[in-house]
């Protein structure tokens, strides 16, 4: 398909044990949805009976709206690792919007959203949309083209209108993403001109959670990937490099993202 974005390289739990017990995807929007929305996603599994895989991802500083067969849920920003729990045969498709991006369709504070899952059908929608009938069409079909035709109508009929804060977010962001070197809330302060406590309320009103947290996870991220590749626990690196105190200091951290220690995350890739 040409709008194939390609699978997940970041977040990833276990990455190479993922890709062996799932297979997993990505899709751009159409141009005129792309200040919203990040991309679409597919994840498809089929594991031997009595035989289970736990799927884990760290989260993003993202609004998901995740489609399944009367179940269809709109899951607010997470600020612990996601679990899933796979087996037998199933497949699931998802909508990841853009930091900020959900709140022209949500026009609530993205907070109130912050580390719950709530029914799609509690949204607020225009009464001339039936999105249990939407979620219907998506799950009748396993063709992936079909699926985002049919998303893509329905936002179309939403008639989002473009927040110029949603731009600014996802500036600072992508400056958070590409430069490792920022690790403290007053360097973005900085970089952008923008006060501390104004900084604080845009993120909290537009994405859920505080840059701080959205500085950490990225972080984290970057460890991963080092760690997966490496297979070594470089201690006085990260704490240097990423901002953290003392050895104590990194491994507390890293157990409240991961779960481990980052002894028995590097156990967990064998």
């Amino acid at each position: 398909m040409e709008r194939e974005k390609g699978i997940p390289t970041k977040g990833v739990l276990r990455q190479k044990k993922t890709q062996t017990f799932t297979k997993q995807n990505r899709y751009f929007p159409k141009k005129s949805l792309q200040f919203f929305i990040e991309h679409y996603w597919s994840v498809e599994w089929n594991l031997p009976t009595n035989e289970m895989f736990v799927a884990e991802t760290l989260p993003y500083p993202s609004v998901h709206l995740v489609f399944e067969n009367r179940n269809s849920k709109v899951y607010g920003v997470h600020q612990k690792k996601f679990s899933i729990c796979l087996q037998g045969k199933g497949s699931v498709f998802g909508v990841k919007f853009r930091p900020g991006g959900f709140f022209p369709f949500y026009k609530k504070t993205i907070s109130s959203l912050t580390n719950l899952t709530i029914p799609i059908k509690s949204l607020a929608l225009p009464s001339n949309i039936d999105i249990l009938k939407i979620e219907s069409k998506i799950c009748l079909t396993n063709n992936i083209k079909d699926r985002i035709i049919i998303i893509e109508n329905w936002f179309d009929q939403l008639k989002p209108i473009r927040d110029s804060k949603i731009d600014t977010i996802n500036h600072i962001i992508d400056d958070i993403k590409s430069d490792v070197s920022i690790t403290k809330v007053e360097q973005i302060s900085k970089l952008h001109t923008i006060k501390i406590r104004t900084l604080q309320r845009l993120f909290l009103e537009y994405v859920g959670v505080s840059p701080k947290w959205v500085i950490l996870q990225f972080r984290m991220q970057e460890i991963l990937e080092r760690l997966e590749k490496e297979q070594m626990i470089h201690f006085a690196d990260f704490s240097n490099e990423f901002g953290f105190f003392d050895q104590a200091h990194f491994n507390r951290m890293f157990k409240k993202f991961i779960g481990f220690t980052p002894e028995k995350y590097l156990e967990s890739l064998k």
